[in-house]
């Protein structure tokens, strides 16, 4: 798998949905909406890990 994946409790490197991903790498069709710098949310079951689906489209934190 490409794509970076978070553990819960791990901080949220971005504001955005987040998909459960399986103990074995597959889609559960399950998001949660974490926001930047907050620990990811547990998961239903043991081994299950997150992967960004759609990140926030604003543009909080870049400045002026």
């Amino acid at each position: 798998m490409t794509k970076n994946t978070y553990k819960p409790g791990e901080k949220a490197p971005a504001s955005g949905q987040y998909e459960i991903i399986g103990s074995r790498g597959g889609r559960t069709r399950q998001e949660r909406t974490v926001t930047k710098n907050e620990p990811m949310p547990p998961t239903p079951k043991s081994g299950q890990k997150y992967i960004i689906s759609d990140r926030t489209k604003n543009n909080a934190g870049k400045g002026k």
